[in-house]
């Protein structure tokens, strides 16, 4: 009915004419920043992942084409919508992406200054606070071994180091603050294997727990599923997706891990199911398991309003 070639600046002004209608566009960066405006117009705004968008792009790919995906895309019964989330939201996870991304660099400066005091002969133990009080002996007394050139080059990456540790502990005590005024977060985190970080994480990815059908389909999200090649009736399970979000399954995987290194002492009976899984199966194969049952756990949590309760 109507095809025209917009610019950023003219967007909002052009939909603001418009009766209000259906708005299909693909859950990509600043797309929940437009899906905000535009629902405030009172459009019915659906994101739509742009996986499930691709099979609908005809041959070559441009701007025209995409659109026209997107419109076939979005006119599907069956299309599953990504939910709009809120500025709050999205503060809490740039708090989390931060926080991932200085402890990174973090880890990187560590096995740096690690290496090159081994070209010195100076082999340290792993970890953080061995650095540390190697560097704070370094400055008090300097390193017989140690050129001045390989002194300052260590005193500056470990000036880095302090300015790392200063901005993941603000972040930390933010995502804190956050947490204790979150109602969500809080029932989360008393599921074995969730602390302030998942828990924050997941209420933050999460804005309306109704969008997953069930629990099944919100481990999917993770992609703690096995994937399936089941025809004719025959069910084929294999190995997990890794589809979805990778930051949510890594901090799951994590705090799964810690639950599984304590199941000799677990009396619940989760710790029954987990003794009897490591009997038959490899460590990492029920670590991932239990993942697999955090994941629906949180969702129950979530949609039912409800605290954990040990089996």
């Amino acid at each position: 009915m109507l095809r025209r070639k917009l610019r950023r600046a003219a967007l909002l002004a052009f939909l603001s004419e418009l009766p209000a209608c259906r708005i299909g566009m693909e859950a990509c960066a600043s797309a929940h920043d437009w899906g905000r405006r535009i629902s405030a117009m009172g459009h019915d705004v659906h994101l739509i992942a742009p996986v499930y968008v691709k099979p609908y792009v005809k041959r070559q790919k441009n701007d025209a084409a995409d659109a026209e995906a997107i419109c076939e895309a979005v006119l599907r019964p069956g299309m599953g919508n990504v939910p709009i989330k809120s500025e709050e939201q999205q503060g809490c996870l740039m708090l989390h992406r931060s926080r991932d991304l200085l402890m990174r660099q973090r880890t990187m400066l560590l096995n740096a200054m690690r290496s090159h005091l081994a070209e010195f002969g100076i082999v340290l133990p792993q970890g953080p606070a061995r650095i540390i009080a190697f560097m704070k002996g370094l400055r008090e007394s300097g390193h017989p071994d140690l050129p001045d050139g390989a002194v300052l080059a260590m005193d500056v990456m470990s000036s880095q180091l302090d300015v790392l540790a200063t901005g993941i502990h603000a972040i930390e005590r933010k995502l804190l603050a956050w947490h204790r005024d979150n109602a969500v977060s809080q029932r989360l985190e008393t599921i074995p294997g969730v602390g302030l970080i998942t828990a924050t994480a997941l209420a933050a990815s999460v804005g309306d727990p109704e969008a997953f059908r069930s629990c099944r389909h919100f481990a999917a999200f993770p992609g703690l599923v096995p994937r399936q090649t089941s025809s004719g009736g025959k069910e084929r399970l294999g190995r997990i997706t890794k589809m979805g979000n990778s930051y949510l399954r890594r901090l799951l995987v994590i705090g799964a891990t810690s639950v599984v290194r304590r199941a000799r002492a677990c009396t619940t009976g989760t710790g029954a199911w987990l003794r009897h899984l490591l009997e038959r199966k490899p460590a990492r194969l029920v670590t991932v398991a239990m993942a697999n049952k955090t994941a629906r756990i949180a969702w129950a949590i979530m949609a039912h309003g409800e605290e954990y309760r040990a089996a």
